[in-house]
This record gives C-alpha cells, sequence and structure tokens, in this order.
C-alpha cells in the first residue's frame, strides 16, 4: 500500500510525476468531399483522412505537498509528429469547414439583421468562404486568420482570443489546469482522488449541480483494491466528470485487469437520461454540448462515427462506420493498484453548421451536426516497467502461492507421521500401566510371605468366645 501513495519515497511516485508509458494522438480528419453541393443544402459526404500519429510526452511540474494530505500540480504535454506511424503528413491539403465563419454566425444567429449584413461584406471584403483547404499542420497548430480581428472588431470579446486559430493550438506544450489530488497518506482508499482542480470543488459550466460536480480522479490512476463496477474522473478536455463501467476482467501481458468502457448514457440527452439534463441544451442523444466552456463556439464532442448516437445523426451525413472495436474507448486496469496497463481513450470534435439568414456565406446549408475530425490518446505499459509489474504483482504472488501448497503438500506426511508416533506411543504407555478390572477377582492365595489381613470389626463370635 505505501507505494501506490503520492509520496517521494514509494515505487509509484516517479512514474506518476513523470510518465514512463509512452502515449500516442492519434487523429483522423474528416474532408469533406462535396463542399460546394453542401452550400446548396446536400447532404454532406466525407472521406476519413490519416491517421496523424503524434508521440505524446507528459510530465508534472510546481508539484507542491499540503499539510492537508493533497498534492498540486500542473502536468504538461508535449506532442511530436511521427511520419513512420502516419498516414500521410503535416502538408496534406484537407477540405473542412471554415470554423471560424461558421461558429461565428451561429453564435450571431439572433442578432439584429444589420449586424450580420455588416459582418458578410467583411466576411466578402476578406475572401472568407464556407469551406477552406488547410493543411493538417495549420488546422491542428494554427494559421494567421484575418477573421479574429474582424469579428472582434464588429462584437468586441466574440472570440476570445488573437493571432493564430487551430483546433490544438492549446493542446501543445500547455497543461490541463492546476490539479490538488489526495496523496492516500491517510487514507489509501482517497488516493489520486481530485480535491479541486484551478481551485474549484465544482465547475460552473452545467444547469445542475451533479453535473457540475468534480468526481473521480485526474484520470491517470485511481485507488487500490478496485470493484468491478465503475470508476470516475474529471476530464478538463470534455469540461465534465466521465464514469466507464466495469465490462470483463482479462489480462494484458499476464497482468490481470478488468476493462472500463463508456456506458451508452455517458453522451445521452436529458430524454433518454434524465440525470443528463443538466448538460442541456441538447440535441439528439449521443452528442454533448461543450459551448459553454469552449467560448460559446457551437462545438459538440461525441464517440467517433457517431458510435452509440442517435441514428439521425449518422443519416444527416455520408461516410461514417460506425464500430464499438474502432471507435469505442476503454481502459485496461490492475485492480489491486489502480494503475492503468492498457488504455485508449476516443472523441470525436464536431461543429454544428446552418444557413444563418443575413450571412451570405452560409448559402443554403442544411442544420447538421459535422463530425470535423476524431482522436485517440492510447498507451500501454512495456518495457522494464512491464517486466517489473510482472514480477512484482503477478510472479512473486504466483510463486509464494506455490511454496504455499507446496509447504502445504509437505506437511501432510509429517503431520500423519506424528499422529502415528502418538497413537503408537499411547498404545506403549497403556501396555505399561496396571489394569484395573471393573469385576470382582478372586483374592490371591496366602503364603508365608503374605499376612492374612484381617478386620477386627468382622471377626466372628466363635473366635471371640476362644
Amino acid at each position: 500500500l505505501q507505494n501506490v501513495r503520492i509520496d517521494p519515497s514509494s515505487i509509484s511516485f516517479s512514474m506518476w510525476k513523470d510518465i514512463p508509458v509512452p502515449f500516442y494522438l492519434s487523429v483522423h480528419f474528416f474532408e469533406v468531399l462535396n463542399p460546394e453541393e453542401v452550400l446548396q443544402g446536400a447532404k454532406p459526404v466525407l472521406n476519413e483522412r490519416g491517421p496523424y500519429v503524434y508521440r505524446e510526452y507528459r510530465y508534472k511540474t510546481n508539484i507542491t505537498f499540503h499539510d492537508n494530505d493533497t498534492v498540486s500540480f500542473l502536468e504538461y504535454r508535449r506532442l511530436f509528429f511521427q511520419p513512420d506511424l502516419s498516414n500521410g503528413r503535416e502538408e496534406d491539403y484537407i477540405v473542412v469547414p471554415n470554423i471560424m465563419l461558421m461558429g461565428a454566425a451561429v453564435m450571431m444567429e439572433n442578432l439584429p439583421s444589420f449586424v450580420k449584413i455588416m459582418l458578410s461584406g467583411v466576411l466578402a471584403g476578406l475572401k472568407q468562404e464556407a469551406f477552406m483547404n488547410r493543411t493538417v499542420g495549420e488546422i491542428m497548430w494554427g494559421y494567421d486568420n484575418p477573421l479574429v480581428d474582424a469579428v472582434n472588431a464588429i462584437i468586441p470579446g466574440l472570440i476570445p482570443f488573437k493571432g493564430k486559430f487551430g483546433l490544438f493550438i492549446e493542446f501543445n506544450s500547455s497543461h490541463s489546469g492546476l490539479f490538488t489530488v489526495d496523496t492516500g497518506m491517510k487514507n489509501i482508499s482517497r488516493v489520486h482522488m481530485v480535491d479541486t482542480w484551478n481551485g474549484l470543488k465544482m465547475v460552473n459550466y452545467w444547469r445542475s449541480k451533479e453535473c457540475n460536480m468534480i468526481n473521480g480522479t485526474a484520470g491517470e490512476m485511481w485507488p487500490p483494491f478496485m470493484s468491478p463496477t465503475s470508476l470516475e474522473f474529471y476530464s478538463p478536455d470534455a469540461c465534465r466528470s466521465m464514469t466507464l463501467v466495469y465490462e470483463q476482467s482479462g489480462k494484458f501481458q499476464g497482468v490481470p485487469t478488468y476493462r472500463f468502457v463508456a456506458p451508452k448514457t455517458l453522451f445521452a440527452n436529458g430524454t433518454e437520461y434524465p440525470p443528463n439534463e443538466g448538460f442541456c441544451p441538447c440535441m439528439q442523444s449521443g452528442i454533448l454540448n461543450v459551448s459553454t466552456c469552449r467560448h460559446d463556439a457551437p462545438m459538440f464532442i461525441s464517440h467517433p462515427h457517431f458510435y452509440n448516437a442517435d441514428p439521425s445523426l449518422l443519416n444527416a451525413v455520408e461516410g461514417l462506420h460506425p464500430s464499438k472495436d474502432k471507435h469505442g474507448l476503454f481502459l485496461d486496469i490492475h485492480p489491486m493498484t489502480g494503475i492503468p496497463m492498457n488504455c485508449s481513450i476516443k472523441l470525436q470534435l464536431n461543429l454544428y453548421i446552418k444557413q444563418v439568414v443575413g450571412i451570405m456565406q452560409t448559402g443554403k446549408i442544411k442544420p447538421v451536426v459535422l463530425p470535423l475530425l476524431w482522436f485517440g490518446e492510447s498507451g500501454h505499459i512495456e518495457g522494464s516497467v512491464l517486466e517489473q509489474f510482472y514480477t512484482s504483482l503477478v510472479l512473486i504472488p504466483s510463486v509464494l502461492e506455490y511454496l504455499q501448497y507446496i509447504f502445504l503438500g509437505l506437511s501432510v506426511p509429517l503431520i500423519v507421521s506424528a499422529v502415528v508416533l502418538l497413537a503408537m506411543s499411547q498404545r506403549t504407555t497403556t501396555e505399561k500401566s496396571p489394569s484395573h478390572p471393573t469385576t470382582p477377582s478372586e483374592p490371591p492365595p496366602s503364603s508365608e510371605t503374605t499376612p492374612l489381613l484381617r478386620d477386627t470389626g468382622t471377626l466372628s463370635p466363635d473366635n471371640d468366645d476362644a
């Protein structure tokens, strides 16, 4: 138990501080094959491109231990493109929606008409269109977009950032917030459980107390002696706590594991699953509206290819093929220690687009939740770390168990021998001890050396006369 606590002297501390597991981020883009037809109201036809794979390094800084048995830290991620593992290059061009334009259009839908017409004129002057042809690197890490300054000039603060815009620009070489978690020094069942995130006990993105709660761990490790029920973690990327459920027991490279997966209710809407009502306003079941924590942009997250989502989302586009094996997320965790052995977290990023009257660039686009990309973060313990795990948690306990049976097997004949010797000893003792008959016996014959013992109180009268 001491080795799973967050303590500099524990074996797992270095693993917690600088995660030795090689993580990979795989990004799959959805290219729009018929952008002109979509502008006229046609169904989008998508083609999946990729994966574009990045090696992910995680490390913690600002590690501060507190008197209440908690520790605070910032965890950073650094990503490096892996061309040998990728199906494409960062220089590949892909046709995708103009995220800034289409997002701003939906955000401005309820503003006065003259404001929208003014914005449309500015967009035309900047030669901005509903779809754009950009490289993978630009979409990921950012490109100069004059639209940011133009929109903020008309509606100050609508787009709360400056400079380059990229979907993963805040993902690389940045942290996911200040976590404060329990060290488990006093209560091992609380180790890794989140105490606060960015100083908050609860977030304020959602409409109910339950949905705003910060539950579980930071998603790296869990308390030991896990039960095959469920686990929770707080995800800053999803802006909420997430619960996974137990699916099955198994083994990873010989190490016993519990597999946890996402339930169908994870992204269900409030109608299908009432506890999720706090995450609304909702659309179809199977997508989560994250606009409240994404600067009010009409962004939604889901499982890749709308796996486990309402069929209407899948039918609104062409080119998606949901599969549990390809698109379901899972965590394989060693239940005794709470340490993940193998994991794959997969999410899809979607943009809600539609025709907005007054902004001519939106054409006649029919309302649709359009997939932009999906990504998977995966990793598994290997090499010397796996060998240490297997030796400490499988091999040594197995040897001890076998030795237990060997000792038990050797002790059986010893016990039998002891019982036999004890029985023989008791028999010998019995044979040497005087007998004690239960029936009267004849008195022994008298002899010259055997005195006749008589009780004077029992002499006959004839003897008295003599």
